[in-house]
Protein backbone atom coordinates (compact mmCIF):
# COMPACT_ATOMS: atom_id res chain seq x y z
CA UNK A 1 0.00 0.00 0.00
CA UNK A 2 1.53 2.73 -1.18
CA UNK A 3 2.06 6.40 1.15
CA UNK A 4 -1.03 8.94 1.69
CA UNK A 5 -0.59 12.26 -0.37
CA UNK A 6 -2.65 15.16 -0.31
CA UNK A 7 -4.88 17.07 -2.65
CA UNK A 8 -5.06 21.01 -2.59
CA UNK A 9 -8.82 22.00 -1.85
CA UNK A 10 -9.96 25.38 -1.13
CA UNK A 11 -10.20 26.05 2.63
CA UNK A 12 -11.65 25.41 5.14
CA UNK A 13 -11.14 21.36 3.71
CA UNK A 14 -8.58 19.07 3.16
CA UNK A 15 -8.04 16.07 1.45
CA UNK A 16 -5.73 13.06 1.66
CA UNK A 17 -5.74 10.16 -0.89
CA UNK A 18 -4.35 6.48 0.08
CA UNK A 19 -3.98 4.59 -3.77
CA UNK A 20 -3.60 0.77 -4.10
CA UNK A 21 -2.10 -0.86 -7.18
CA UNK A 22 -5.32 -2.28 -8.43
CA UNK A 23 -9.09 -1.02 -6.98
CA UNK A 24 -12.30 -0.40 -7.72
CA UNK A 25 -13.59 0.91 -4.86
CA UNK A 26 -13.01 3.75 -2.55
CA UNK A 27 -14.07 4.34 0.72
CA UNK A 28 -14.30 7.90 1.65
CA UNK A 29 -13.76 8.58 5.27
CA UNK A 30 -15.41 11.66 7.32
CA UNK A 31 -13.46 13.39 9.85
CA UNK A 32 -15.50 14.36 12.95
CA UNK A 33 -14.86 17.56 14.62
CA UNK A 34 -11.77 16.77 16.47
CA UNK A 35 -10.29 18.15 19.87
CA UNK A 36 -8.31 21.36 18.95
CA UNK A 37 -10.95 23.69 17.13
CA UNK A 38 -7.51 25.79 15.47
CA UNK A 39 -6.83 23.05 13.87
CA UNK A 40 -7.97 20.81 10.69
CA UNK A 41 -9.75 17.58 12.26
CA UNK A 42 -7.34 14.79 11.96
CA UNK A 43 -8.26 12.03 9.31
CA UNK A 44 -10.18 8.75 10.86
CA UNK A 45 -10.23 5.79 9.82
CA UNK A 46 -7.00 5.61 8.54
CA UNK A 47 -6.10 2.11 9.64
CA UNK A 48 -9.24 0.44 8.29
CA UNK A 49 -10.73 2.83 5.61
CA UNK A 50 -7.75 1.19 3.12
CA UNK A 51 -7.77 -2.49 1.68
CA UNK A 52 -5.48 -4.36 -0.26
CA UNK A 53 -8.33 -4.42 -3.16
CA UNK A 54 -9.76 -0.67 -2.04
CA UNK A 55 -8.38 3.05 -2.19
CA UNK A 56 -9.28 5.68 0.41
CA UNK A 57 -9.96 9.56 0.64
CA UNK A 58 -9.97 11.35 3.92
CA UNK A 59 -12.38 14.68 3.81
CA UNK A 60 -11.76 17.09 6.62
CA UNK A 61 -13.50 20.01 7.02
CA UNK A 62 -11.99 22.37 9.37
CA UNK A 63 -15.10 24.74 9.89
CA UNK A 64 -17.16 21.98 11.50
CA UNK A 65 -20.05 22.36 9.43
CA UNK A 66 -21.49 18.92 9.65
CA UNK A 67 -21.46 18.92 5.56
CA UNK A 68 -23.49 22.58 5.36
CA UNK A 69 -20.56 24.85 4.38
CA UNK A 70 -20.74 26.74 1.07
CA UNK A 71 -18.41 24.72 -0.93
CA UNK A 72 -18.17 21.58 0.64
CA UNK A 73 -20.34 19.35 -2.04
CA UNK A 74 -18.24 21.32 -4.94
CA UNK A 75 -15.06 20.55 -2.42
CA UNK A 76 -15.62 16.81 -2.02
CA UNK A 77 -16.10 16.49 -6.13
CA UNK A 78 -12.81 18.08 -6.62
CA UNK A 79 -10.91 15.80 -3.87
CA UNK A 80 -12.58 12.78 -6.12
CA UNK A 81 -11.74 14.53 -8.79
CA UNK A 82 -8.13 14.52 -8.17
CA UNK A 83 -7.87 11.16 -7.42
CA UNK A 84 -7.31 10.45 -10.80
CA UNK A 85 -9.86 7.49 -11.64
CA UNK A 86 -12.85 6.42 -12.22
CA UNK A 87 -14.59 4.52 -9.47
CA UNK A 88 -16.34 1.32 -9.98
CA UNK A 89 -17.91 1.89 -6.33
CA UNK A 90 -17.59 4.47 -3.77
CA UNK A 91 -18.67 3.76 -0.16
CA UNK A 92 -18.48 6.67 2.70
CA UNK A 93 -18.01 6.37 6.62
CA UNK A 94 -17.98 8.56 9.42
CA UNK A 95 -18.60 9.16 13.45
CA UNK A 96 -20.93 11.66 14.58
CA UNK A 97 -20.15 14.96 11.88
CA UNK A 98 -18.05 12.99 10.05
CA UNK A 99 -21.58 9.93 9.79
CA UNK A 100 -23.66 13.27 8.50
CA UNK A 101 -20.95 14.20 6.12
CA UNK A 102 -20.82 9.98 4.98
CA UNK A 103 -25.04 10.48 4.46
CA UNK A 104 -24.73 13.79 2.78
CA UNK A 105 -22.29 12.71 0.18
CA UNK A 106 -24.50 10.34 -1.18
CA UNK A 107 -26.41 12.99 -2.13
CA UNK A 108 -23.15 14.77 -4.18
CA UNK A 109 -21.76 11.38 -5.90
CA UNK A 110 -22.94 7.84 -6.57
CA UNK A 111 -22.43 6.25 -3.45
CA UNK A 112 -23.26 2.66 -2.95
CA UNK A 113 -22.64 2.24 0.89
CA UNK A 114 -22.54 4.12 3.83
CA UNK A 115 -21.59 3.56 7.34
CA UNK A 116 -22.75 6.64 9.54
CA UNK A 117 -21.65 5.84 13.82
CA UNK A 118 -23.71 8.06 15.83
CA UNK A 119 -24.55 10.62 13.06
CA UNK A 120 -27.20 13.54 14.74
CA UNK A 121 -30.52 13.36 12.89
CA UNK A 122 -31.13 17.17 14.13
CA UNK A 123 -28.82 19.59 15.47
CA UNK A 124 -31.04 22.87 16.41
CA UNK A 125 -31.90 21.78 19.96
CA UNK A 126 -28.84 19.84 20.82
CA UNK A 127 -27.01 21.19 23.52
CA UNK A 128 -24.09 18.87 23.32
CA UNK A 129 -22.08 20.39 19.78
CA UNK A 130 -23.73 24.04 20.71
CA UNK A 131 -19.56 25.65 20.65
CA UNK A 132 -19.47 24.53 17.29
CA UNK A 133 -23.44 24.85 16.09
CA UNK A 134 -24.32 28.00 17.40
CA UNK A 135 -25.37 30.36 14.72
CA UNK A 136 -25.56 28.18 11.95
CA UNK A 137 -28.54 27.03 10.56
CA UNK A 138 -27.62 22.36 9.53
CA UNK A 139 -30.01 21.03 7.71
CA UNK A 140 -31.65 17.71 9.30
CA UNK A 141 -29.55 14.70 8.44
CA UNK A 142 -30.53 13.21 5.29
CA UNK A 143 -31.56 9.36 4.06
CA UNK A 144 -30.52 9.55 0.51
CA UNK A 145 -32.63 6.85 -1.76
CA UNK A 146 -29.88 4.46 -3.86
CA UNK A 147 -27.29 3.22 -1.32
CA UNK A 148 -27.19 0.75 1.35
CA UNK A 149 -27.15 2.45 4.82
CA UNK A 150 -26.04 1.41 7.64
CA UNK A 151 -26.74 4.07 11.16
CA UNK A 152 -25.27 2.72 14.26
CA UNK A 153 -26.39 4.72 17.55
CA UNK A 154 -25.54 4.36 21.34
CA UNK A 155 -28.74 4.28 23.31
CA UNK A 156 -26.93 5.56 26.51
CA UNK A 157 -27.43 9.27 25.24
CA UNK A 158 -28.17 9.55 21.82
CA UNK A 159 -31.89 7.69 21.37
CA UNK A 160 -33.12 11.01 20.74
CA UNK A 161 -30.88 11.48 17.74
CA UNK A 162 -31.33 7.97 16.93
CA UNK A 163 -35.26 8.12 17.28
CA UNK A 164 -34.94 11.41 14.23
CA UNK A 165 -34.21 8.58 11.29
CA UNK A 166 -36.86 7.29 9.85
CA UNK A 167 -37.46 3.97 9.66
CA UNK A 168 -37.36 2.74 5.42
CA UNK A 169 -36.80 -0.25 3.24
CA UNK A 170 -32.42 0.54 2.57
CA UNK A 171 -31.50 1.39 5.72
CA UNK A 172 -30.36 -1.01 8.54
CA UNK A 173 -29.77 0.60 11.73
CA UNK A 174 -28.21 -0.48 14.74
CA UNK A 175 -29.22 -0.03 18.01
CA UNK A 176 -26.73 -0.20 21.30
CA UNK A 177 -27.99 -0.19 24.72
CA UNK A 178 -25.59 0.65 27.33
CA UNK A 179 -23.42 2.39 24.88
CA UNK A 180 -22.95 6.22 24.81
CA UNK A 181 -22.24 8.23 21.72
CA UNK A 182 -18.71 8.86 22.61
CA UNK A 183 -18.21 4.78 23.47
CA UNK A 184 -19.66 4.13 20.29
CA UNK A 185 -16.59 3.69 17.55
CA UNK A 186 -14.13 2.48 20.39
CA UNK A 187 -16.44 -0.29 21.08
CA UNK A 188 -17.20 -1.61 17.64
CA UNK A 189 -13.33 -1.22 16.72
CA UNK A 190 -12.81 -3.13 19.43
CA UNK A 191 -15.37 -5.96 18.44
CA UNK A 192 -14.98 -6.17 14.48
CA UNK A 193 -15.59 -2.65 12.88
CA UNK A 194 -12.63 -3.83 10.57
CA UNK A 195 -15.00 -6.36 9.73
CA UNK A 196 -18.13 -4.17 8.96
CA UNK A 197 -15.85 -1.82 7.01
CA UNK A 198 -14.55 -4.57 4.82
CA UNK A 199 -18.52 -5.94 4.44
CA UNK A 200 -19.28 -2.47 3.22
CA UNK A 201 -16.83 -2.22 1.06
CA UNK A 202 -17.68 -5.54 -0.64
CA UNK A 203 -21.67 -5.32 -0.14
CA UNK A 204 -22.00 -7.87 2.01
CA UNK A 205 -25.08 -6.99 3.85
CA UNK A 206 -25.03 -10.59 5.76
CA UNK A 207 -21.65 -10.13 6.91
CA UNK A 208 -21.91 -6.69 8.64
CA UNK A 209 -25.21 -7.16 10.48
CA UNK A 210 -23.32 -10.74 11.62
CA UNK A 211 -20.56 -8.65 12.91
CA UNK A 212 -22.86 -5.42 14.08
CA UNK A 213 -25.15 -8.34 16.31
CA UNK A 214 -21.90 -10.14 17.80
CA UNK A 215 -20.89 -6.56 19.25
CA UNK A 216 -24.57 -5.91 20.64
CA UNK A 217 -26.10 -4.02 18.29
CA UNK A 218 -30.30 -4.76 17.80
CA UNK A 219 -31.86 -4.22 14.22
CA UNK A 220 -34.40 -1.17 14.84
CA UNK A 221 -36.64 -2.87 12.51
CA UNK A 222 -37.00 -5.94 10.21
CA UNK A 223 -34.20 -6.32 7.21
CA UNK A 224 -34.97 -5.45 3.57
Amino acid sequence: MTEARKITLPPPFAAEFRPVASAGTLVIAFASIGHDPARMPAPEFSRLAPGPDRAALFFSDQSRSWASAPGWADALRQAVDATGQVWARIVTLGVSMGGISALRAAEVLTVEAVLALGPQSRLESETRWARWTAGRTIPPAPLPAGPWIVLAHGLADDAAQASGFSARRGVDHLLFPGITHTALGTHLKAHGLAGMIDALAAGDRRRLLRIAQAAGGIRRQEPR
